[in-house]
């Protein structure tokens, strides 16, 4: 018999694992549970860092089921992400003839070249109200994870 413990998972491990992110309310945004688990990297990018964090330590073969609070997931709703966009502004980051419903998700040139994403919640004739707060913010989510290996 041996007593070697079993493989935890570390910032860089590799993992096979399901993994499941709902609403409070039990409502999946993403699950592996019905087909075939994840295979992934931790550090590089293929998960949230936040979930990556509730990970840490975790035992090969565990299966948890983390509540994650706002600020432990994507934030608190930042009223400041909150703006007013001018018709031009809208317009130059438009293809022409582009028709726009509230609750669309509308892409924007950010300075210095990268970009980012609002969701209009408003449409004027002088220009719209976008919310650029990440759509689950200020959400109470759940992380469940049943981990398959550790390496």
């Amino acid at each position: 018999m041996s007593n070697v413990s079993p493989a935890v998972v570390t910032p860089s491990a590799y993992l096979t694992l399901h993994y499941r992110l709902a609403t409070a309310d039990g409502t999946d945004l993403i699950t592996t549970f019905a087909g075939n688990p994840a295979t992934l990297m931790l550090g590089q990018g293929q998960l949230a860092p936040f979930l990556e964090d509730a990970l840490m330590g975790m035992p090969e073969g565990a299966h948890q089921t983390f509540d994650l609070a706002p600020s432990r997931a994507f934030g608190e709703r930042n009223p400041e992400l909150v703006r007013d966009v001018s018709r031009a502004t809208l317009e130059e980051n438009s293809a022409p003839g582009n028709e726009y419903r509230v609750g669309d998700l509308v892409d924007f040139a950010a300075p210095g070249g990268g970009r980012f994403a609002g969701i209009l919640r408003e449409l004027r004739d002088d220009g719209a109200t976008f919310d650029f707060n990440h759509p689950l913010a200020g959400q109470f989510l759940k992380f469940e994870v049943k981990l398959i290996s550790v390496l």
